[in-house]
């Protein structure tokens, strides 16, 4: 695994989705969804949160996806290193294509975790999943409704940038386009949940998701 913080170069491997493809028939893809309450959709009214929503945009006829979302509240980056050995694999199980999405970072702010060491967890999991041909798709936190935590979400989503960049990762950045967002604002003033937004944010969230190199990175027309 890579040493974000010692100067260590990042694994070269890539996984190649066509690798895992069946060639005949629909491709048999487990998508998991790995993070904290914002996957989970904690806040909506609705219950979909942005996770149900990217995967009801996700249907293909060339795709026979099996969705699963691993979504924890509280869950800190530490808690995801465990639960992707634990949790995740089970998922796996009979599926010939294995698909990794992660989400995380509020968590580790309102917890204290070190920036360097959020950094190193986040780098600890992609480099594992991409040792085992599993490919993967990251999203940010997006902002919230306190200034002062929005400072410090600021530096941790331009570290996840960075962090995947390294590895040619494909990473959505949810801060930037919603930190003056108005109807992100808006949702986030009415949320009976600090910090998590309702019907309307997990829309926009999931709208980012889905126009950002998603169809790309599934090979989805």
């Amino acid at each position: 695994m890579a040493d974000e913080q010692g100067g260590g170069a990042a694994i070269e491997f890539r996984p190649s989705a066509e690798a895992a493809v069946v060639p005949d028939g629909p491709r048999d893809l487990a998508l998991v969804f790995l993070g904290a309450s914002l996957v989970a959709g904690v806040g909506d009214p609705k219950g979909q949160g942005w996770v149900t929503r990217v995967v009801g945009r996700t249907q293909h006829p060339d795709l026979q996806l099996t969705a699963y979302n691993l979504g924890v509240r509280g869950d800190t980056t530490a808690d995801l290193l465990e639960r992707w050995t634990d949790e995740v694999p089970r998922r796996w199980s009979g599926r010939s294509e294995r698909r990794l999405v992660v989400s995380v970072g509020m968590d580790d702010i309102a917890t204290g975790v070190s920036l360097a060491r959020h950094r190193l967890n986040l780098a600890n999991l992609l480099d594992d999943a991409a040792s085992q041909g599993v490919g993967t798709f990251v999203v940010s936190p997006p902002p919230t409704d306190d200034p002062e935590y929005n400072g410090r979400l600021e530096i941790l989503v331009e570290a996840q940038a960075d962090v995947c960049s390294r590895r040619g990762i494909p990473f959505v950045n949810c801060f930037g386009p919603l930190k003056d967002h108005d109807q992100w604002r808006t949702d986030l003033a009415a949320s009976s949940v600090p910090h998590h937004p309702g019907q309307a944010g997990y829309g926009l969230i999931a709208w980012l998701v889905l126009h950002n190199g998603w169809n790309e990175w599934l090979q989805i027309g």
